[in-house]
């Protein structure tokens, strides 16, 4: 399995971990069926790629295997953001959605034990085209199997109808403010 590096992850103030910790204890009282958690926003820069990418941590550093996938296709700060590398060229899932991968090429091991991602290698115009093909709907399926979750980070809700698209295969959604 294909290698990635974050290396931006910041450690948190003890308050601001506290209420991450009461999300994850809160998420987990949801029962086991909710395992494809959408983590979105109404508008920008409300913090919904920070809750997902910490969320996705603190599961994982408690030995959940777990899947973040970069579905904010238009505008993504990921990558750039908390310091996303490989060591060889990033395919993810843009890549996969377009048929010039398949999913386990677009899947990567992280520095993170048990966190595992499919990035957005850079922008896509129309990723609309791409989050209707059957292909999305496969990759969630397989994954919420082979994963004992699946955060999925995506546009806000007012910007673009991306995520409502991506709403349909989700369990839950986790709505930050």
């Amino acid at each position: 399995m294909k290698e990635l590096e974050l290396n931006k992850i910041p450690d948190l103030p003890f308050d601001v971990t506290e209420a991450l910790n009461q999300l994850r204890i809160n998420l987990g009282f949801c029962g086991d069926q909710i395992k494809t958690i959408m983590v979105t926003s109404s508008v920008p820069n409300e913090g919904k790629s920070f809750i997902a990418i910490y969320l996705w941590k603190m599961l994982a550093e408690l030995g959940s295997r777990v899947l973040l996938i970069d579905c904010d296709l238009r505008k993504s700060e990921m990558r750039t953001k908390y310091g996303i590398s490989s060591a060889e060229k990033i395919t993810g899932i843009a890549h996969y959605l377009a048929g010039k991968v398949e999913l386990q090429d677009a899947i990567y091991e992280t520095n993170i034990p048990n966190g595992f991602m499919i990035p957005l290698s850079a922008p896509v115009a129309n990723p609309a085209i791409l989050l209707e093909n059957p292909r999305f709907s496969e990759m969630i399926e397989t994954c919420a199997e082979k994963f004992d979750y699946v955060l999925i980070d995506t546009p806000p809700l007012e910007s673009v109808a991306d995520t409502l698209h991506i709403a349909a295969h989700a369990d839950g959604t986790v709505l930050v403010v």
